[in-house]
């Protein structure tokens, strides 16, 4: 039975997605995870990826489309011809946008309108809480972010969708709710006793019986009073990821901070914007600073430019072929390994930054500013340069220089960037697509 391909909802409020591009195409095989295709809102963009084997048909809609959250885009069939019968799209179940009903036997619960974990993905079954944006009585409307999520593929701030005052908050930073589960309350008066519990001592209240109240009370009741316990760091995600909001993490990348450092001294996540002055004093600790400039690679290879610079001349002459700087941008991609990469290109004093996916030219596209980029290429060819040894940077940097026989690359890189096996590879892998373009294209 041909499995459904449906527009995903990236927050509450979300009823239309915009479908950037297709990683395949009809008819072409695909295994269980492969991305077949990205799409945007006005908070997010991501990859989705496929839910089962077999081969992408019956595609309704093209890159540019808005398509509504819930509506089938696609079959993933047993064959490449697909089926006859494509499902009817207004019959697609639309996002949950607070309509879940809490526990009616907890009468602590206040009333108002509810606030569940959205799904951002095919795949998802759970979000990580990382912030809250407001507190407990709050006043709060339906457009202001409410808190960020985190799954395995992004981190996305999360509108309220409702207005009135934050009645109740039932998950706490750093819990993982299961899609669809009531987070917070919203109600349209001010509440008098808003509330603020954890996800998991809901569960638990919810659990217990009264007969097992009583114990407990009898029990606290002959033990001594102790003092409260301090409030332990919020847990990280499970595959590894630091706990912050999106701004923190943005603002940490420019500042080229590494909000790791704050979890290996101890300090609780999630982290936020003030908690970024703390990381500064601990990145310019002289042992940390003496660590990173002491160890750091530099290695260097001379190509012939000779066919480079005809495949050049003749892509310039082919309407919709790529220019010189989209294919250093993609050649130099290629050469991380990785089924996508970010790239920034400077050449005559300009900085271009690239989004590569896959070795296909036709993908290298021309990113916004705000990318990180993943490596840096500096085009000095028409330069007076003969060498170059700058010292490592945030990236892992390749200098391109003339020489009287071709042209020489250079690479420096920290030792924390990649291992000494990587850098070998991507200089050379680089170094052999300039010196032979055509290969890149088999």
């Amino acid at each position: 039975m041909p499995l459904d391909v449906i527009m995903p909802a990236l927050g509450m409020t979300q009823d239309t997605g915009v479908i950037l591009s297709w990683h395949k195409k009809p008819g072409d095989p695909v295994s269980e995870g492969d991305a077949l295709f990205e799409v945007e809102t006005d908070k997010a963009a991501m990859e989705v990826e496929a839910q089962g084997s077999g081969y992408l048909t019956n595609v309704t809609a093209e890159a540019g489309d808005e398509v509504p959250v819930g509506q089938v885009l696609a079959l993933i069939s047993e064959t490449p011809e697909g089926s006859e019968d494509v499902p009817d799209c207004s019959s697609q179940p639309q996002s949950d946008t607070g309509t879940q009903e809490v526990d009616p036997q907890d009468d602590a619960i206040p009333e108002g309108e509810t606030v569940i974990m959205p799904a951002l993905g095919m795949a998802q079954d759970a979000g990580l809480i990382v912030a809250w944006h407001k507190k407990p009585g709050d006043a709060v409307a339906a457009a202001d972010v409410l808190f960020d999520v985190e799954t395995d593929k992004s981190v996305v701030e999360v509108q309220a969708g409702h207005d009135g005052f934050v009645a109740a908050l039932l998950a706490e930073e750093g819990e993982e709710a299961p899609v669809g589960d009531v987070i917070a309350i919203i109600s349209r008066e001010k509440p008098d006793a808003p509330i603020s519990r954890s996800l998991k001592s809901h569960k638990s209240s919810v659990a217990s019986t009264s007969s097992s109240e009583e114990s407990t009370k009898e029990q606290e009741a002959a033990s001594p009073p102790r003092k409260d316990l301090p409030r332990q760091p919020a847990p990280t995600a499970a595959n590894g990821r630091i706990l912050a909001s999106p701004k923190t993490r943005r603002l940490a990348l420019e500042q080229g901070l590494d909000l790791s450092l704050l979890a290996e001294h101890g300090h609780p996540q999630p982290y936020h914007v003030k908690d970024l002055a703390t990381l500064e004093q601990l990145a310019r600790a002289p042992a940390r600073q003496a660590t990173e400039t002491a160890v750091g690679r530099h290695l260097s290879a001379e190509v012939r430019s000779d066919n480079f610079d005809a495949f050049v001349a003749w892509v310039s002459q082919e309407p919709g072929l790529p220019d010189a700087n989209v294919l250093l941008a993609g050649f130099a991609a290629t050469s991380l390994n990785r089924k996508a990469a970010n790239v920034a290109l400077e050449v005559f004093g300009e900085t271009l930054v690239y989004s590569i996916r896959g070795r296909r030219l036709g993908n290298v596209i021309q990113a916004g500013e705000d990318t990180t980029p993943d490596l840096r290429v500096r085009d000095l060819r028409f330069g007076r340069l003969t060498s170059v040894q700058t010292g490592p940077e945030e990236i892992p940097v390749v200098s391109i220089l003339a020489t009287p026989n071709g042209l020489r690359l250079t690479l420096e890189c920290r030792s924390e960037h990649m291992d000494a096996s990587a850098a070998i590879n991507l200089l050379s892998d680089f170094a052999g697509r300039i010196e032979q373009p055509l290969r890149h294209l088999l």
